[in-house]
């Protein structure tokens, strides 16, 4: 033994085991421990009004305040049916597997080994030969790379299951913007057909003043032109309501023409109720999932520096393994026939032309990312609401003014029509008040459609999303037994 080295192996191994008992207690962890960055925001939005107040945002259940029974429950049907959310479910289950698999890493391992061989040999006797063992190995996690892994494991888990309730929020959303927008299309195509109608009473007025001698060629040709350029635009609209409809079916997993029937008969544009709060800048880091996500995502990366830091420092492996041998399977177990052996092994990093420490560059650069994409996720957060905030109160101006301009147009209508048939106008009146009148109660079922969709951005923007309980164990595809087994033919496999 050289001076300075432990004078005989049980002393080496003690002190070793020694010193990693008390590395192990004082949780020894290389690399930078995680803390939640602080972000200074505005202590309220700029759009926020008496209409959407600073109060605490309602975002449980947020479209049931859209007072549509429908509307409910299709968006039940989404959150159980969509395929998104069934793959961020499965996405769940794997971050929870891989916090399990990594977790393993902190205990020991044992293996176990058994034979049994009969041999002879040329001009010998026959000979048995009986053998079992147990092998184990422990990796002393000395500078905490296996915690840090299960540290980055467990932010894994959290980040899948934000990016769940991310994905349900976006669905949600989809879901109810189809659906205003497939109520919008209703409206207006009923009231371009009640318009056709009206065009087409219009022409026929217009043959018989003509027929009458009353009036020209021309208002004929224009009274039948503009009931035809009316009448034209209704399948176009008719196509959109189909593709939209089909839209929404597919987002509650459902085949395309599934919700044919249902959303037959036409239903009102569904109107959030007002006042409408918008809480503070600062809720968003607690209530937006693709916020929390990214922090997620930023710890993980911080954990992951850690992992790769300890990589550079020594390494400890307890080992032991103890094995038996006998010709007779009743000997195994005589002192005479075991032997064993057990004892650390230590691996020290000496040189590898700077790969392990340009491994830790990697992950302090991938943390950056993560940070960088953490700060723009929040910016993005406050740029969504203060756009929907914006819409919505600008919006409902614009919806109170077109509503002024319809009525008034309805009334100059009501009132062309009557001069029309005493002779006291010209056509030209009438069918500029037509146009007018139409081209009104468009605009204003337009209106009342964006209204309702700067809400549903308001409440997406704001974190408000699905607050039911969401079973994330059950696998899409459930196996039979999976065992030793011979091998069967082909079959269909079975699903929830």
């Amino acid at each position: 033994m050289q001076k300075g080295c432990f004078k005989t192996v049980g002393r080496s191994t003690f002190s070793l085991i020694a010193l990693t008992s008390v590395l192990m207690l004082s949780g020894c962890l290389v690399g930078p421990d995680y803390q939640k960055p602080i972000f200074k925001l505005d202590s309220k939005w700029s759009g926020s009004s008496h209409e959407t107040p600073s109060t605490p945002p309602e975002l449980a259940n947020w479209w049931q305040r859209l007072n549509d029974p429908l509307l409910d429950k299709l968006v039940s049907d989404a959150i159980a049916g969509n395929n998104d959310v069934q793959s961020a479910k499965a996405r769940v289950r794997e971050a929870r597997a891989t916090l399990w698999q990594t977790t393993g890493t902190l205990l020991p391992s044992i293996d176990g080994s058994a034979s049994a061989n009969r041999n002879k040999s040329a001009g010998g006797p026959e000979r048995s030969q009986y053998r079992g063992g147990l092998d184990s190995s422990w990796e002393i996690d000395l500078f905490g790379a296996n915690r840090r892994a299960v540290e980055a494991a467990k932010y894994g888990l959290d980040g899948a299951k934000e990016d769940m309730r991310a994905t349900m929020l976006t669905l949600i959303g989809d879901v109810a913007t189809n659906y205003a927008e497939i109520r919008g299309l209703q409206q207006q195509i009923a009231l371009a057909q009640r318009t056709a109608i009206a065009q087409r009473r219009t022409a026929q007025l217009t043959k018989d003043k003509f027929a009458a001698g009353a009036v020209s060629q021309l208002d004929v040709s224009n009274a039948e032109g503009q009931a035809a350029t009316t009448e034209a635009g209704i399948p176009q609209m008719q196509a959109n309501l189909a593709t939209t409809i089909h839209r929404l079916s597919v987002l509650t997993g459902q085949s395309p023409t599934a919700l044919n029937d249902i959303m037959a008969k036409t239903g009102k544009i569904p109107e959030p109720k007002w006042p409408i709060p918008a809480g503070v800048p600062a809720d968003i880091l607690l209530t937006r999932p693709d916020v929390r996500l990214a922090e997620r995502q930023y710890a993980q990366a911080t954990a992951r520096i850690g992992q790769k830091e300890a990589d550079r420092y020594p390494s400890l492996t307890l080992t032991g393994n103890i094995s038996t041998s006998a010709t007779q399977p009743g000997e195994l177990g005589k002192s005479s026939s075991i032997s064993w052996s057990a004892g650390p092994g230590l691996s020290i990093p000496i040189f590898e032309g700077g790969q392990r420490m340009a491994a830790v560059e990697v992950a302090r650069a991938q943390r950056d990312q993560s940070f960088i994409n953490y700060r723009s996720s929040v910016l993005t957060a406050l740029e969504d609401v203060e756009n929907a905030l914006v819409s919505m109160s600008k919006e409902r101006q614009r919806s109170a003014k077109l509503a002024i301009a319809a009525n008034s147009y309805a009334k100059a209508l009501s009132l062309s029509r009557s001069l029309y048939q005493s002779g006291n106008t010209s056509f030209l009146e009438l069918l500029n008040a037509e146009r007018s009148h139409y081209s009104s109660e468009q605009s204003l079922i337009e209106s009342q459609v964006s209204i309702t969709k700067d809400y549903i951005s308001l409440m997406k923007a704001l974190g408000g999303g699905w607050n039911g309980a969401v079973d994330d164990t059950k696998p899409e595809i459930v196996d039979g037994y999976t065992g030793p087994h011979i091998r069967k033919v082909e079959t269909e496999s079975k699903t929830r």
